[in-house]
């Protein structure tokens, strides 16, 4: 694995079958924010088989969380699932995939997938956000025209004593 990461988002989640399809759904959108669309179903499919295994092993009695990660670094992204017990899935064993004991307990199962042709991790673009009014401020409208007499009104009764 490639340590100079670019970008990261992660998601934590309960070790319970609905984390197969919420995994799903995390990569899908963040890929969307990456505009790394042309891999959402690869890694889709690739997160679903590494949360999948880490459910198999999962204690039902009591399951652990999971760190769903997605990691951007050199030319490929890396899809990692964290936790006490994972399992790295037989259909990824052999290929750009490993499972690692970590130092603080738990341990990692991780799948490197090819950024499409020609692309690094540094020439993806960070996610952009349109600047919105909250709703409460939308219902609110615009700006209330407020009067200096009255303020001063006010903060005099609530000194109790004189403003200049």
């Amino acid at each position: 694995m490639n340590a100079q990461t670019e970008q990261v988002d992660d998601l934590r989640l309960v070790a319970l079958p609905t984390a197969v399809n919420v995994a799903d759904m995390f990569v899908r959108f963040s890929l969307g924010e990456w505009r790394l669309r042309a891999m959402q179903d690869e890694a889709a499919q690739t997160v679903r088989r590494l949360v999948g295994a880490a459910v198999e092993v999962a204690d039902r009695r009591a399951p652990g969380f999971l760190l769903v990660r997605l990691r951007l670094t050199g030319t490929f992204l890396v899809v990692e699932v964290e936790g006490n017990r994972v399992a790295l899935p037989p259909e990824l064993a052999g290929g750009r995939a490993g499972l690692v004991d970590l130092t603080a307990g738990g341990h990692l199962a991780w799948c490197e997938l090819p950024l499409p042709s020609g692309m690094n991790a540094s020439a993806v673009p960070l996610p952009r956000r349109e600047p919105r009014r909250s709703p409460a401020a939308e219902q609110m409208g615009d700006e209330p025209n407020v009067d200096p007499e009255v303020i001063q009104r006010i903060l005099y009764g609530l000194g109790g004593g004189r403003t200049d």
